[in-house]
């Protein structure tokens, strides 16, 4: 017993002093969020903000971005070069020492870089220590120099290798399939995404993105160009490209309030749904912080004041609130800060309390002018206003009504859901099935300890054209919110949303697998993206995958989710093989339902991530809209099948 106590012993030997790369390598979640998808396209994200760095800087106007055909990335800039001369401290290149050391760079010196992106300070380092292979070119003092690694380890001393007339870093990678054993495939949609978004909000500068996996129709590399010379009044224009606008110009100011640039741009449009969409650093901070509160305080005071010296509320007869101003806005705020704090679950929320004040000031003074310069538009912004504070009136009763119906209450809860028995919302799930045919199956082949579930009758109402009172009026919604314990709004915010009483935490949407269920999906995805985003934040939201076939020959069958996977089962199972077509969850017996899509053990579950918001904002608003044209292009470029009908 004491020779087993002597070798478990907790002495100095016991504790691991992990090297910053050997740290990155053994817990790569800590530095880049995850080791999927999402961590490895923010590989990609590290590299071009030093980049961008550089062009805040004033020394850089040109990124390249290559996706190369083995799924490695070069980006390249045309910057001042990292320097290469040697580290006083560390002995060594200062390539090196950028490349290998954690926290190493230019961004803590005050005297290179006012403001940078990027959270954490981890850079290139923390993406050469996550690569299987980095090999790093500056092109400084009309030379060449050059140095590779592996897995975060140097390969050779920084070294000459030519002459040129060129500047710049040019960094080519590949990531570690020991650290992202998931995927190791871009995808280029999401990377086109964060590179126009870069552009909108660095005007001038010019990003290229380039997919040398696949060629268009007339046998070129897939490429874009993005650059922009009006920046957030382009990104405005560009969000708000499918829905109808209430004022013709996009509303915009740039300038420097108490030593921070800010720059903000802002439209009002026919709908009912709020916007708002800020940047710190180039971080999108999708918690929002200081910088919008800012925002908020400088558009409400602003407006209100304007409203009741125009006399137009004298026969309202309750009080406008702070959200009746932000109906049917769509609005960036960018601001660029030294010293950033972040707060909140993901770091992505502003602390610093002295942009408050610098934004609201930069917010009311544009909006003054605007307002008197433009009198139409300003009736037409208040008219809304009015109108949004009549249907918040409205919706609050309607609201009302389903808190009274909420499991809060005591009430019951909603006829057609089958619960579960479990108790702990952390094991509980809720499946939103399409239908009562597919409903009493899913029923019948659930497991009752665990899982709950809630048919569906049709489609949903779109509530991206819907106002807020009809959307709480409608009774299969009602019927969510009740089911999930859910309530909505509160002294404060109108549209907060309380996860306190939230009944399960795994809420899966299950359609059938055809133009019609991606539909539904899509509609409820719409409903939970404009009242429930928090659900999709904290990963509760999923989407079922019902196969689309069934493959048998005798005793012998298999599930086929696409046509590749089907005519390989036919392949193999050889002729005469017979197919199933499921064109619907109903179709499937209880036990073919629970071996393919609802038991934990086999079923394939997709988490529903809101990795851009502006992006899922522009396409929510382009599916759900009234333009047709760019939701038909859309379909046609993405839909594996789709019947389009305009």
């Amino acid at each position: 017993m004491s020779e087993d106590l002597n070798k478990k012993q907790y002495s100095a030997d016991s504790i691991q002093a992990l090297e910053g790369m050997e740290h990155v390598r053994m817990r790569p979640s800590m530095y880049i969020g995850d080791v999927g998808t999402r961590g490895l396209h923010h590989l990609v994200y590290e590299v071009v903000d030093n980049s961008i760095d550089e062009a805040l800087a004033g020394h850089c106007d040109t990124i390249r971005v290559v996706i190369n055909e083995d799924n490695s990335i070069t980006v390249e800039d045309n910057g001042r070069g990292i320097p290469v001369d040697i580290h006083k401290k560390e002995g060594i290149s200062a390539l090196e020492v950028v490349m290998t050391k954690i926290g190493a760079g230019g961004k803590f010196d005050k005297d290179s870089y006012k403001v940078s992106g990027g959270l954490h300070g981890v850079g290139v380092s923390c993406v050469n220590a996550l690569s299987e292979s980095l090999k790093a070119t500056v092109y400084r003092d009309n030379k060449i120099y050059e140095q590779e690694y592996k897995r975060g380890k140097t390969q050779y001393p920084v070294k000459v290798v030519g002459e040129t007339d060129l500047r710049g870093t040019l960094v080519t990678f590949k990531p570690d399939p020991d650290i992202f054993k998931q995927t190791l495939e871009y995808n280029y949609d999401t990377l086109a995404s964060r590179m126009r978004e870069l552009a909108f909000l660095n005007k001038g500068i010019t990003i290229t993105l380039t997919d040398m996996r696949h060629k268009d129709d007339e046998g070129n590399f897939v490429f874009e160009k993005f650059h922009s010379e009006e920046g957030l009044k382009e990104f405005i224009r560009f969000l708000d490209g499918n829905r109808e606008p209430l004022i013709e110009d996009v509303i915009s100011m740039e300038g420097e309030k108490n030593d921070i640039p800010v720059e903000v741009a802002m439209v009002y449009n026919t709908s009912f749904n709020e916007n708002l969409h800020s940047y710190v650093n180039n971080i999108n901070t999708h918690e929002g912080g200081t910088h919008l509160s800012g925002f908020r305080r400088g558009l409400t005071t602003t407006l209100k004041k304007y409203a009741d010296s125009s006399g137009m509320l004298d026969k309202l007869k309750f009080e406008i609130s702070g959200d009746d101003f932000r109906e049917g806005l769509t609005a960036i705020v960018s601001v660029k800060v030294a010293e950033p704090q972040f707060e909140g679950q993901t770091k992505t929320k502003l602390g610093n309390r002295e942009v408050t004040s610098a934004v609201s000031q930069a917010v009311s003074e544009m909006l003054e002018i605007y307002l008197e310069e433009h009198p139409n538009d300003a009736k037409s912004i208040v008219q809304k206003v009015i109108l949004a504070a009549q249907a918040r009136h409205a919706a609050r009763k309607a609201r009302e009504m389903v808190q009274r119906k909420t499991v809060m209450s005591g009430a019951g809860l909603p006829g057609k859901l089958s619960d579960c028995s479990e108790q702990d919302p952390e094991k509980c799930e809720v499946f939103l099935v399409e239908g009562d045919s597919a409903g009493g199956t899913a029923k019948q082949g659930r497991d009752r300890n665990f899982q709950a579930i809630l048919p569906l009758r049709g489609k949903i109402l779109n509530v991206e054209k819907a106002m807020s009172h009809k959307v709480f009026e409608n009774e299969e919604i009602r019927n969510i919110f009740t089911a999930l314990g859910v309530t909505i709004g509160t002294e404060e915010d109108s549209k907060a949303l309380n996860l306190e009483k939230l009944r399960y935490h795994k809420i899966v949407i299950m359609c059938d697998a055809d133009v019609d269920g991606s539909h539904i999906a899509t509609l409820i995805l719409t409903f939970f993206f404009r009242y429930m985003k928090e659900l999709i934040e904290n990963g509760y939201v999923y989407i079922a995958t019902p196969p689309l076939y069934l493959v048998k020959k005798g005793n012998k069958k298999s599930y086929a989710w696409n046509d590749k996977e089907r005519d390989a089962l036919v392949k193999e199972y050889g002729g005469n093989a017979g197919v199933q077509r499921y064109k619907g969850l109903g179709e499937m017996n209880a036990e073919q339902l629970w071996d393919t899509t609802m038991n934990p053990e086999f079923r394939t579950l997709r988490q529903v991530t809101i990795d851009n918001g502006s992006e899922a904002d522009r396409i929510f608003s382009m599916l759900m809209g009234d333009e047709v044209p760019p939701r038909r292009e859309f379909i046609e470029k993405n839909a594996i099948y789709a019947n389009i009908d305009a």
